[in-house]
């Protein structure tokens, strides 16, 4: 298949580039540097130059693909607005190809909101954070529209051995310094190693009947604490002090959206797995990396 992806060299992105380049699919990645791009065409991909924000700029200049992947994401104040505006201008593009494209789109787990000691499922009510309630009309509006063949993946907390969600964690403890926890170490993550989440998406892209929505949660829940004792003791280094800060000091450093990092809530990735195959390689605490 010929995949058009956008956000191929984030910190999701890449690893769906290089599965989707190991699937044997032939790749266009929006790049919106010329550093950006060379990083595509180093992976196999070829660089379609333009940003993400000025849409109009590049739209027609995108050949006809089989699929799209949006695996890109702005966490500007502005970034609904970015979103739909990206949407206006995709979509009819692709809707004057010649098949129709499968369109693969992002969600995110922090759309749930808390969920207690539910487990929640892709049937589950959504309750966002302000900062987000943008991201399901248009995930909605992905999914019935009729230029395209809908797809969305919610992925659980994204986690690699380089970082990812856990970033500050492994900063902290290489430097052994106190590692800060927002909200409360007994905060509970889903999570998903960023491969095995790339492993979700081409599936998905491949197989999915339109429509579908899917979870990317390897391992339901695991408290903040739990995470960072288990980096720990992959970067062989001693138990760390843990700081606190507060929801309030994270939103007014980081922006709204970072009040995420205090939802508590356990996310089931069952259906990818009965329907799609997803066989997740760290799917517990023991296979964590």
């Amino acid at each position: 298949m010929h995949v058009f992806l956008l956000g191929g060299t984030g910190f999701i992105g890449r690893h769906v580039l290089q599965r989707l380049i190991e699937g044997g699919h032939e790749v266009t990645g929006l790049a919106r540097s010329q550093a950006s791009a060379e990083r595509i065409e180093a992976a196999g991909a070829t660089p379609l130059l333009g940003d993400l924000r000025k849409p109009t700029e590049w739209v027609g200049k995108l050949t006809p693909v089989d699929a799209v992947i949006h695996a890109a994401a702005d966490f500007g104040d502005d970034m609904g607005e970015v979103e739909t505006a990206l949407l206006d201008a995709l979509l009819p593009v692709l809707g004057a190809m010649p098949k129709r494209p499968r369109f693969v789109y992002t969600g995110g787990c922090w759309l749930f909101g808390a969920t207690g000691e539910q487990v929640a499922t892709e049937e589950s009510p959504f309750a966002p954070l302000p900062a987000f309630g943008w991201m399901i009309d248009n995930m909605q509006r992905v999914l019935g529209a009729p230029e395209v063949e809908g797809v969305v993946i919610h992925p659980a907390m994204v986690y690699s051995s380089e970082g990812g969600v856990f970033s500050s964690f492994m900063d902290a403890l290489r430097d052994g310094r106190g590692v800060d926890v927002i909200g409360s170490p007994v905060v509970v993550w889903p999570l998903v190693h960023a491969a095995d989440l790339a492993d979700l998406y081409l599936r998905a892209m491949e197989q999915a009947r339109p429509g579908s929505v899917y979870n990317g949660s390897a391992i339901p829940g695991m408290t903040v604490g739990a995470i960072i004792s288990g980096v720990a003791d992959y970067l062989g280094a001693d138990r760390p002090e843990l700081r606190t800060a507060s929801v309030d000091e994270a939103a007014e450093r980081l922006g709204e959206w970072a009040r995420g990092y205090a939802i508590s809530q356990w996310l089931s990735g069952e259906k990818a797995r009965r329907e799609l195959g997803w066989k997740p390689a760290h799917h517990d605490a023991a296979s964590l990396f």
